[in-house]
Parts: C-alpha cells; structure tokens; sequence
C-alpha cells in the first residue's frame, strides 16, 4: 500500500498511546518498515539507531531468528490454549517454572498477563482479594511514587503519579497516595545517599500512620522509575524500603516492567540489593516486545491466603483469554535462553561502564544539566542553568525540537516534556553502536543549541 495512503488512514482511524490527538492529525506517523540489531528502518528507507529499545522492551535487539523460529514452531504445534477450566501449554508450564528459578527466592507462583498495565492491575486485585480473605477488608489504602509509572490500567494509571494519566480520567482515587520520588539531582538534601534514603523511609513511615497502619494495603516502586524520567535512586534505597515495609506490615510490590530482564545489569533489579517483594510486575524484556506478554509473581503466603479464602468451591474471579499464551511463552522461553546462554546480560554488563560514561561526558555540554544510569537504563536532564538547575520555558517545547533533530541525525530515544532525555540501548550493543549513539547524541544536542531560541533560553 502506497505510504501516502497508510498515513491518512492513521490519521482516520488508528489511536495511538499517550498522543495528543490533534496534533497527532496535523503531524501524521512516522512508519516504521523493519528492523535488525540495535537498527530501525522507515518507510522512506532511512536506517534509524534505536537507543530505546522500542519501548524500554526490545532487549535482545531486532531480527533475533532463533526467536522468529520458536514463536514459528508454536503457532505450527498450538497457537493458542486456555487456561481456563484447568487447560494449560508447555511453553507456559515451563516458563512459569523458569521465572521462579530466576527471580527472587520469596516469589514462588506466576500469574501471566498481556503486558506491564495488566500485571499491575491483576496486582491490585490479587491484594485486594488477600487481605479480604486474611480478614482484613479495611486495608485499602496504597502508596507510591510521586514521578512513579505503573502503567495506564483505570486503577494503576492512579498509582501512577504523571499528570497526563490521571487528567480527565478521575485519577487518582482517594485510596491512592504518594510520597516524594527518591531524585538525587533535585532532592534538597543534595547529594547525600543516607540522608535520601532516610527521608524516603522517614516518609513512608509517616505516610503510613497519618493513613492508619491498619489500612495500608501496599507500597509499589520501581527499583528505578522509567517514564517519571529515570530518576536513579541510590543504592540500598530499594532495600530500605523493603525493610521498612516488613517492619510497617504492608505488602511491599516491585514494578520491574523496565527494569527486569537485564536492562539494570542482573536479571532483575531487585538482585542488585538482595530485597525479596511479597509481589513483582514484569513485562518488555520478558518477550523482548516480540510478543504481548507480562506477569506478576507472588509470594508463597499470598498464594496459600488466597486459595484458603476461595475455599475449595469457589473460583478466584480473576482471568483473562490470552493470560499464558503459549506463543508468547515460547518467545519469553528463548528470549530467556538468549540472555543466559546467548551471552547478552553479559554483554550488556560488559558495555554498561562505556555507556555511562558516554553520558558522563555530555555534562560538559552547555545543554546539560545531570547524566545518570545503572546498567544500560540511562538518562541525560537538560537545564536553561547548570548553577541552579532552572528548567526551560515550556513554551519553547525543547523535549519536541530535540525529538526532530534526533531523528535528523538517525537517532532514536525518549525526549521527555520536562526535558530529560531517556535511554535504553539493547543488550546486543556493540563497543561501535555505542560510539555511533553518542556521535550523534552529541550532534543532536549541537544541532538544537545552534537554534536562536535556545541559544537565548540559557543563562
């Protein structure tokens, strides 16, 4: 079909995620056409680095063939099996089983999901369901971040704490609460790790009481916060926060939907501290983004909780058609393989010291304000002034004007609106692609200085 016309039948009839509608009209899509390795293709045949993996997602890179060929055998063999009424695959079966072996000792039982929002969701109900069964209905109150993302479900999208979630949606609930984000770059206590975490315990603690200790249900975080603009917290936070929450008797839930499946360094974030949830979301690099698929994973005290309050008649009402896909699941089995024996957490470890110091570098650029990362998740913040962090005008819709020269030179990552540039390169980077990304990073970034306006903006 010609490009002119798929263009104007997007703009007729295809919604697209966390898009202004109108100005989606006016501008139209960019159509994506292929890809391979670290490399997308338009449809005007420009060959585009993807510094963002798709969406924080595709962590093996593109054209993986061994995963085309599992997912190829699987619709051949059962392209589709309930689970419902006690039906189940073998890709599914075993991959519940691997993730068990792979993820933190306390989590013991998967429930799969078609994606991050879904896991949560089916998080939330899951809690709701346990503490009605321990008899303890009135623990409806949930904590989380502020600058937080777990997803945009009609209840999740409320722990969610970015603003374009909740307007119009009648967002956030009045069970659903925030404490501030662990931000060392815009946190007053200035770059001090023990006094940020103990502010954030400190705050949680108070957070906690001024609600009731008897009605908290659960905090979530994220060990470090995607789309809130990669706010990296300091080490032992997340471990703080897990204590505290056993010392407070809430659940403690974390959202690795970005940063599970090697994108922090180890398979999952929370190995990085040793902490050990009751619950955990994933999703993205589960499947690499071939294939819709997430999963929560809960503790075996949920688990038996919850069965004992279901009783031996009664379902638990919680399901959906495509939960345990056995396509999804063959994917998510190889992608798995591919990470271990395919040699990519450690390729992505080995590259994680040159990627973060490839953004340590453009602080020297007079866009620059903060460089921060953790394995190959990594963020630039731009600042009008370096002395006093002062942001820019949003009038001058910096974070759009950086998004077009980025893909002027080839480049593609996230331009936040409040200006922080994120970055999630795959884990199949090579020592060249990572050169090649921050030669056209830094050419990007000359690019918009060079305009007037910008140039004016700056003190």
């Amino acid at each position: 079909m010609p490009q002119t016309t798929l263009l104007e039948l997007d703009r007729q009839h295809l919604i697209h995620p966390v898009t202004n509608f109108r100005a989606h009209e006016k501008r139209g899509a960019t159509i994506l056409q292929s890809g391979h390795g670290a490399y997308l293709r338009d449809a005007d045949g420009r060959e585009l680095l993807d510094a963002f993996s798709g969406l924080w997602c595709v962590n093996t890179g593109y054209g993986q063939e061994s995963i085309v060929q599992a997912a190829a055998e699987q619709m051949r063999i059962l392209p589709y099996a309930t689970g419902y009424f006690s039906y189940g695959s073998e890709p599914a079966i075993r991959l519940a089983a691997r993730l068990v072996e792979l993820a933190p000792a306390s989590l013991r039982h998967v429930y799969f999901t078609l994606g991050g929002s879904d896991a949560v969701d089916a998080a939330v109900r899951y809690i709701t369901y346990y503490y009605n069964a321990i008899g303890q209905p009135q623990r409806t109150e949930y904590i989380s971040l502020q600058r937080g993302y777990h997803g945009s479900s009609s209840v999740g999208a409320g722990l969610t704490a970015l603003p374009v979630f909740q307007r119009h949606f009648n967002l956030p609930l009045p069970t659903q609460h925030y404490i501030s984000s662990p931000y060392p770059y815009r946190n007053p206590l200035g770059n001090d790790p023990q006094a940020l975490i103990a502010a954030s315990v400190a705050e949680l603690r108070a957070k906690v009481a001024g609600l009731g200790a008897d009605r908290v249900a659960a905090f979530f975080c994220e060990p470090i916060q995607g789309s809130g603009g990669v706010i990296v917290p300091p080490r032992g936070w997340l471990k703080a926060m897990a204590d505290a929450c056993r010392e407070l008797g809430i659940l403690f839930v974390v959202d690795e939907v970005i940063t599970g499946f090697g994108r922090t360094g180890p398979l999952f974030a929370c190995a990085d501290e040793g902490v050990e949830p009751d619950m955990m979301t994933m999703a993205k690099g589960l499947t690499a983004g071939y294939a819709p698929m997430g999963a929560l994973m809960m503790s075996e005290a949920l688990y038996q909780a919850i069965a004992e309050g279901a009783g031996p008649d009664i379902a638990v009402g919680h399901g959906q058609t495509y939960s345990a896909h056995p396509v999804s699941a063959a994917i998510g089995l190889e992608v798995l393989r591919l990470y271990h024996e395919g040699g990519l957490l450690a390729n992505g470890a080995a590259r994680a010291p040159q990627f973060e110091q490839g953004l340590r570098d453009l602080l020297a650029h007079p866009l620059v304000g903060d460089a921060r990362s953790r394995g190959l998740l990594g963020a630039l913040e731009l600042v009008a002034d370096k002395d006093s962090k002062r942001q820019f005008d949003p009038a001058l819709r910096l974070h759009e004007r950086i998004a077009q020269a980025a893909y002027e030179q080839k480049l593609v990552f996230r331009a936040f609106g409040d200006n922080i540039l994120g970055f999630a390169p795959a884990l199949c980077y090579t020592e060249a692609e990572f050169e090649l990304l921050f030669g056209r990073l830094r050419a990007t970034l000359d690019q918009v200085l060079a305009q007037p306006e910008v140039a004016r903006a700056l003190s």
